[in-house]
């Protein structure tokens, strides 16, 4: 089927929804199970939404979601509507790559995802939205989020072993700001989270910190490299430690 095939059969889809919700309404229906008519109509409005995903026409499968949204909202339905923004924020995050959008679709996610006490889920949102505010110089957004999320990981038997990666994430962001800042930063993960001090991020923390302290262009390369040959360092993480790195006198362009 192409795209203009899969256009026409999500347009029948979004008008058999609104019909759903048409009927819903009516007197009549009220006395016969108006409710599981209203949620067939936002079962159809998703697959609408599919459909105008696979016809690559966004804004339109953004507008039956926001509808299933509204729907599933007023019924108390959250987690769903909270699985629907999700949806919008990937649409943002890799079609349209309106990052601002795709942040406020994750947050609000996150909220419904908290207000259902489903606080693993609603973390992965965050975390979403604390990469992206960190790449968009937000970074007091960032350290929020990090910090919260790996204060209640620590707590956890199973989560304990990321803290460290949301302290570091937390403490980069940190550096971003003031290289006093982080330093700060880094002795209270240190006290509040033991642990931290024995990982390979905080003893590459400290080497950086050192590095810029010196205006050591080398020794901070060199630092990065050694802790790159064993953990191999994301987009997000090189791109952090290259605008600390810009900030040393002399600094060239890579890290490597």
């Amino acid at each position: 089927m192409d795209n203009s095939g899969k256009e026409a059969e999500a347009m029948a889809l979004l008008a058999e929804a609104e019909r759903k919700v048409k009927n819903s309404q009516s007197f009549f229906s009220g006395l016969f199970g108006g409710s599981s008519k209203i949620e067939e109509a936002c079962e159809i409005y998703a697959r609408a939404a599919n459909m105008f995903k696979m016809a690559k026409n966004w804004s339109e499968a953004i507008n039956c979601l926001m509808r299933a949204i509204e729907i599933y909202t007023d019924m108390g339905r959250f987690t769903i509507a909270a699985k629907h923004h999700i949806s919008i924020a990937e649409i943002y995050e890799t079609e349209l790559v309106d990052i601002e959008k795709a942040i406020a679709h994750y947050e609000q996610s996150a909220d419904y995802y908290k207000g259902e006490e489903s606080n693993s889920s609603a973390n992965k949102c965050l975390l979403k939205v604390a990469g992206y505010a960190a790449q968009l110089e937000q970074y007091q957004k960032a350290i929020d989020i990090y910090e919260q999320v790996g204060t209640n990981a620590m707590d956890s038997p199973l989560l304990k072993y990321s803290a460290k990666d949301y302290f570091f994430k937390a403490a980069l962001c940190h550096f971003c700001i003031d290289m006093l800042n982080a330093k700060l930063a880094v002795q209270k993960y240190e006290e509040l989270f033991p642990a931290f001090s024995d990982s390979r991020e905080c003893k590459l923390m400290k080497k950086l910190l050192e590095a810029h302290e010196e205006q050591n262009v080398d020794s901070y390369t060199e630092s990065v490299k050694e802790y790159d040959s064993i953990s191999r360092l994301d987009q997000w993480l090189t791109t952090m430690l290259l605008r600390i790195k810009k900030t040393i006198q002399g600094d060239e362009e890579d890290l490597r």
